[in-house]
């Protein structure tokens, strides 16, 4: 049995959002000793690992809700996982398309600028005036 803090150190995790992760229904609600501290199982050290790594390759809370009930029904098909993780995929590709998009722009708008005067600053100029901009780069960092 963990503790929450040997259950936080073992994966790197805040206590406070393993806390969180029981508070919306991620991690079960673990036992407690007399005391009221919280004890975990192995298992449950095995979902947060899973909760963790999820969240590192960028899956939003609510399809690494599907994908635990997917891994708590082992006789499912393996299909419905394979679809979620291609969404995160088409997300990933968008969100690299919208940042090169960025870097396209912040590149172009440092290259124009001629580094005289504020009162002719290129990159002032542009973040003043969107139409300025060459490139699409909305809800990138809003």
């Amino acid at each position: 049995m963990l503790s929450i803090g040997n259950l936080a150190k073992r994966t790197g995790t805040k206590v406070q959002t393993i806390r969180y992760y029981e508070d919306i229904g991620l991690m079960k609600e673990p036992g407690r000793t007399g005391g009221g501290q919280r004890r975990y199982h192995p298992e449950d050290l095995d979902r947060l690992a899973f909760i963790r790594h999820a969240r590192q390759l960028g899956f939003p809370l609510q399809s690494i809700r599907e994908l635990l009930d997917l891994s708590d029904h082992p006789d499912h098909s393996c299909g419905d996982a394979d679809s979620i993780a291609r969404r995160q995929l088409q997300e990933v590709e968008q969100r690299i398309l919208r940042l090169n998009a960025l870097k396209k722009e912040l590149r172009r708008m440092i290259t124009e600028c001629s580094g005289d005067s504020v009162a002719d600053c290129r990159v002032l100029e542009v973040l003043r005036d969107h139409s300025e901009c060459l490139t699409a780069h909305e809800g990138i960092g809003a």
